[in-house]
């Protein structure tokens, strides 16, 4: 269902490619997730942050953004290497959602914290979002180019309640598509 969707996606036009620079440890032969990379915050200066976010401070962060960043399988230090990406084409999609957002909000059923976080979101414009990894695990991406590649997990994990149903019945399009229940 990931894939079908990330098909439906590219035949409308709402990917790009672009390049992006991570971390790659060339001990270990592969480009590092989020998790499997430390150093030093570059906002506060907590020597255990993660590749992501740092625990200390609670920013997020880029891995590429860590200063003396360590692999944390060989504790070798990582490379910043480019690679090409797809990316979920925001912008393009921006002047529809906020027609949509503007419905749904009418019938009141969005907290006022959703609210709030979704408006920052618009405010400050959408950017293109990266929905692929330099992994060997998870679902691969069906594009010549970006078979070595799988889509990263904030885009397939959502998908992932729609494909549990279909496994449990092949009603499942009638379950996830009736707003009246």
């Amino acid at each position: 269902i990931a894939q079908d969707i990330f098909q439906r996606l590219l035949a409308r036009g709402f990917l790009l490619q672009d390049t992006l620079e991570q971390l790659r440890c060339e001990t270990c032969r592969r480009y590092l997730a989020d998790r499997f990379v430390e150093g030093t915050c570059p906002f506060c200066g907590y020597a255990e942050a993660r590749g992501d976010q740092c625990d200390k401070c609670g920013k997020l962060i880029n891995a590429v953004e860590l200063k003396n960043p360590q692999c944390k399988l060989c504790r070798g230090t990582p490379v910043v290497t480019p690679t090409q990406h797809l990316f979920l084409d925001l912008p393009k999609l921006e002047g529809r959602l906020e027609a949509w957002l503007e419905r749904t909000w009418a019938t009141g059923d969005w907290t006022a914290n959703a609210r709030h976080i979704t408006r920052t979101w618009l405010r400050d414009g959408l950017k293109p979002r990266c929905i692929t990894r330099d992994l060997t695990w998870g679902t691969p991406v069906p594009l010549d180019g970006f078979r070595d590649k799988v889509f990263y997990v904030w885009f397939d994990a959502p998908i992932g309640y729609l494909s549990i149903t279909a496994n449990y019945t092949d009603q499942w399009e009638r379950w996830w598509k009736n707003p009246q229940q």
